[in-house]
């Protein structure tokens, strides 16, 4: 048996290697998934008015995007996120994460603005609280304010079309009946 044991070792270990590259790592469990979104009191990104994550999340489907102005891969998905907003099908929430007003700004101002509204999370309180370690991070919340999905990484038209668009029209269907 002793002189299989490394054969059986490397077997196992190239079955581990194999299985760790097929998988996308932009797609990772979050623990969050099917947890009530944070209910923190943030700043409003244009107003500087202050109220509860819940009261702009109560009752909505809501796509919430965490960007930043210095983050170049929140730039390349910004279009797709433009196209999403003009489809009206979602509503969306920005956190402006770890950014300067100035900055996230001129970033709306080039780009253009898909917010319905935006979070001003310079200090990164609320990005903590679901537990974003890079930027951009798109989360689908249903209208009970739970966490349905998550996306790490740029949100791309197939990503919108394939796994994301089914996933709010299942959340309109089940909120209706």
């Amino acid at each position: 048996m002793g002189k299989f044991f490394p054969l059986v070792a490397f077997i196992v270990l190239a079955w581990f290697l194999f299985d760790g590259l097929g998988r996308d790592t932009r797609e990772l469990p979050s623990p969050l998934i099917g947890k009530i979104f944070p209910n923190l009191e943030v700043e409003d990104f244009k107003t500087q008015e202050k109220y509860s994550t819940h009261s702009v999340l109560k009752g909505k489907i809501t796509l919430v995007n965490v960007w930043a102005s210095w983050c170049v891969t929140c730039r390349a998905e910004h279009h797709t996120l433009v196209n999403i907003s003009n489809t009206n099908s979602v509503q969306m929430l920005g956190i402006n994460y770890k950014d300067t007003r100035k900055e996230g700004e001129f970033f709306l101002k080039r780009l253009g603005n898909p917010y319905d509204k935006i979070i001003f999370d310079q200090a990164g309180k609320l990005g903590l609280e679901l537990g974003v370690y890079a930027t951009p991070e798109t989360f689908i919340v249903d209208s009970q304010g739970i966490i349905r999905f998550k996306r790490i990484g740029e949100l791309t038209p197939e990503i919108w079309k394939t796994k994301i668009l089914p996933l709010i029209q299942q959340l309109k269907l089940s909120t209706n009946t």
